[in-house]
C-alpha cells in the first residue's frame, strides 16, 4: 500500500482491506543496519473522493457519490480555478467487531481539491442531489466576451 491516498471508491467498493493492511519499507541507515517500517491506516485517516468531471457548452460539471452523507456533513468551497468536497459518513449501525464476516463499506471524513481547467463564476454554481449522486454546476466565465463601460460625467 502506497502513502497516497486511495480513491473513495477503492475504499467503498472494498478493493483494499485498510484497517488490517500494513505496509512495510526496509529502509537502511548509514550504519547499514536494516530498520522497519510500518505504515497501517486508521481511523483518522481521509479517503479520497472519487470524482468526474467534464465541460459542457456553458458550464464544468462535477459528480461523485456521496450516498449516506447529510448535507450537514458535506462542506464545497469554490474558488475562481479550484473547488474543494469534503465530507463525513457517519455509521450509525453498531454492529461488534466479532461480528463481520466482510467490512469493506468505508465510514468517515473524505476530501478532494481538484483544479479546474478553467476560471468559473462560483457566484452562480449550483450543486444537487439525487439518488446520492452529488452534481455540481460551474459556470464558466467567458474571457472572449467585452463588457461596455459607461463613463459618469460629473
Amino acid at each position: 500500500m502506497s502513502k497516497d491516498k486511495k480513491s473513495f471508491f477503492e475504499r467503498l467498493a472494498g478493493n483494499h482491506v485498510f484497517h488490517e493492511e500494513k505496509e512495510e519499507n526496509m529502509l537502511k541507515d548509514d550504519g547499514n543496519s536494516e530498520v522497519t517500517q510500518e505504515n497501517e491506516w486508521t481511523d483518522e485517516d481521509e479517503g479520497q473522493l472519487a470524482i468526474d468531471m467534464f465541460s459542457s457548452p456553458l458550464s464544468i460539471v462535477i459528480r461523485a457519490m456521496i450516498a449516506d452523507v447529510k448535507p450537514d456533513d458535506l462542506d464545497v468551497s469554490i474558488s475562481k480555478d479550484m473547488i474543494t468536497i469534503k465530507g463525513h459518513r457517519q455509521n450509525v449501525r453498531e454492529v461488534n467487531e466479532d461480528s463481520y464476516y466482510y467490512k469493506e463499506l468505508y465510514w468517515g471524513s473524505f476530501s478532494r481539491s481538484v483544479l479546474l481547467p478553467q476560471e468559473v463564476d462560483s457566484e452562480n454554481a449550483e450543486a444537487s442531489v439525487k439518488n446520492g449522486l452529488l452534481e455540481i454546476r460551474l459556470p464558466k466565465v467567458d474571457k472572449d466576451k467585452t463588457q461596455k463601460l459607461k463613463i459618469k460625467i460629473g
